[in-house]
């Protein structure tokens, strides 16, 4: 049975005396209206009366996800969001930021005596320097602070392995690296949920499945699952010895045990998400005519979790919404979603029925909300920031390279994607002068730089923790030889197999180019007769070198056939080959512009 350690407590209160003093000073702001149903608690009653008075009891559950370590306010598009407007056009809002989530949090919890603070997972990994550069120890420190309760596993929890996600939980210094302060590291104050990720030795959960929520005889079960396709996404090492098994059956098994334990208030953390139908974080996917709401992954889980669950808070698609989908019953259930970085939080009021114990669901209410930056920073989080900084500042002020103007990570074919491929390609060239062309994940690629000046840099400057932030991972640049046969099945394998839904388009080297049709389906979407390398088709019966991070040469991100290649040789590791490219081709008198990411034609 899930326990909380006496450490763990003490941790806990000496957190909410922080919280109790960085507090003061907050401007309060409106949260969302409490539900009017008969009994419920008034402001008078909840500021003076028993905390038990009334049959229904408001529960204000905040949530957020896929923080990835962004302590600091996350850099160009990445660090926005869009807003719909009432006219019909929208406009973009500079968002995220731990200093102001801080505060955005903390003035939305004031006068709620029944909060609760939940995340959805990928709240460290593949993170920015300032946390990167520690294994996200600053991350977890933050979210001490931030009075997070509870939060599920995502698949980036599992990076560096179920070893290091076990001490970012209990705490103790780094089995290499050993302590980075005076202090110990003192791991989570907060339980990770980790229901359907198994010890194969063991057969159990790797950490605590659920986790119970108690205020005055109020209960709220949080049950935590990321995706099963976690291995497909994650190197084989870092998921090694584990097995992940299915999100809805997990929940339903753990549902049942809730339920057995009195416990009939339940909330599912899914790290596993959805696509809603605008990018606009506040539009109503319930409106009439608004279609489906949300598509993909997780309105199949929605629809097909145990209707004692209430309600679900998910991740991993970075992308922003509410949306209530039909339980198997029927009956209508909040699913949410708040992008990703900590630009946006959800506040959802669930109505707990103390006759029933369990939530009034034609009451619940949630929204995004926009951690906006113009309210201020919240001092404990800049001092957090600040000590980080001061031990990540000579490595991550370095300069290593120059850029005329932003070069964005967005669309089909980006021109930082395209960067990359040729600094990959520039780079195993040479380790082999016979490389022929370099492939690079999307996913890979974690934020864009930007031209813009940040504290100790001037414009255009693009430091090494920019170089960090853009490739966190520490993949190596392996080589390996392909057939042209195989050469196009992995482009195709961009639109087809586990691609097929949602596909992946590999960002590609100078000298590659092909047609992408959108108009067309499955594998068909990639023209095989457009294929071309240097000018010329790809001779199915040749043999081309190919190089690619250690991810993709694994198979990772559903490119089976990138782990069946031959003749391997592994360099160093990919923001080595970024750094060295960049130093190589841009300069403070002769800066890098932007590719014109004119290699893939797509037809839609």
């Amino acid at each position: 049975m899930p326990a909380t350690s006496p450490a763990h407590h003490q941790r806990r209160r000496r957190r909410t005396n922080r919280l109790l003093v960085t507090a003061a000073g907050l401007v309060a702001a409106g949260a969302l209206a409490a539900a009017a149903l008969p009994g419920s608690a008034s402001a008078d009653e909840t500021k003076g009366a028993p905390a038990h008075s009334g049959r229904y009891q408001d529960v204000q559950l905040l949530s957020f996800n896929d923080l990835h370590g962004n302590l600091e306010p996350p850099a160009g598009s990445a660090g926005r969001v869009t807003e719909l407007q009432h006219d019909g056009t929208t406009k973009t809002i500079d968002a995220g930021g731990v200093e102001y989530l801080a505060t955005h949090l903390r003035q939305a919890r004031e006068g709620n005596r029944y909060s609760v603070t939940a995340a959805g997972g990928d709240m460290v990994g593949a993170s920015p320097l300032l946390s990167g550069l520690f294994h996200d120890e600053p991350t977890i420190e933050a979210l001490n602070q931030l009075d997070l309760d509870v939060t599920a596993v995502g698949n980036h929890e599992f990076d560096e392995g179920a070893a290091e996600l076990a001490r970012l939980q209990h705490g103790g210094c780094h089995p290499t690296e050993g302590c980075y302060t005076d202090e110990e590291f003192g791991g989570a104050d907060f339980p990770y949920l980790a229901a359907n990720v198994l010890d194969d030795r063991t057969g159990k959960p790797v950490l605590d499945p659920y986790w119970v929520w108690k205020k005055n005889g109020v209960k709220v079960g949080f049950i935590g699952v990321t995706l099963e396709a976690t291995p497909d996404i994650v190197s084989a090492e870092g998921v090694k010895g584990l097995s992940f098994k299915d999100e809805v059956e997990t929940i339903d098994k753990y549902a049942k045990v809730l339920q057995r334990k009195g416990v009939k208030s339940i909330v599912a953390l899914i790290h596993e998400g959805g696509f809603p139908a605008s990018s606009a974080y506040n539009y109503d996917c319930d409106a009439p005519g608004a279609g489906d709401g949300i598509s993909g992954p997780i309105a199949q889980i929605a629809e097909n979790v145990s209707p004692q669950v209430d309600a679900l808070v998910t991740g991993h698609t970075h992308n922003a919404y509410v949306c209530t989908v039909p339980d198997p019953a029927g009956k209508p259930r909040m699913v949410t979603s708040a992008a990703s970085f900590g630009r946006l939080y959800t506040d959802t009021t669930l109505t707990y029925d103390r006759a029933t114990g369990d939530i009034a669901r034609t009451a619940v209410k949630s929204a995004n909300h926009v951690v906006t930056r113009d309210v201020p920073k919240a001092p404990d989080m800049t001092a957090l920031i600040d000590k980080w900084n001061t031990l990540a500042a000579p490595i991550g002020n370095r300069p290593i390279g120059y850029i005329t103007g932003d070069i964005n990570r967005d669309g089909t074919e980006s021109p930082l994607g395209d960067l990359i491929a040729d600094a990959q390609l520039e780079y195993a060239r040479k380790l082999d002068a016979e490389t022929d062309l370099a492939l690079m994940n999307p996913g890979g690629i974690r934020a864009p730089l930007t031209y813009a000046a940040k504290a100790g840099e001037g414009d255009g400057v693009v430091t090494y923790a920019e170089g960090f932030t853009v490739q966190p991972f520490a993949n190596t640049v392996n080589l390996q030889d392909f057939t042209g046969a195989q050469l196009i099945q992995i482009l195709k394998e961009q639109v087809s197999g586990a691609n097929e839904a949602a596909p992946k388009i590999l960002q590609i080297s100078s000298g590659l180019t092909y047609t992408l049709d959108l108009t067309k389906t499955g594998a068909d979407r990639v023209v095989t007769d457009s294929i071309r390398l240097n000018g010329s088709a790809i001779d199915p019966a040749a043999t081309y070198r190919v190089a690619a991070n250690s991810f993709l040469a694994g198979g990772g991100d559903g490119f089976p056939t990138l782990g069946q290649g031959g003749n391997d040789l592994v360099g160093e590791d990919d923001l080595t080959a970024l750094e060295q490219y960049l130093t190589a081709n841009s300069s403070a008198d002769n800066p890098l512009a932007p590719p014109k990411a004119d290699r893939i034609t797509v037809v839609d």
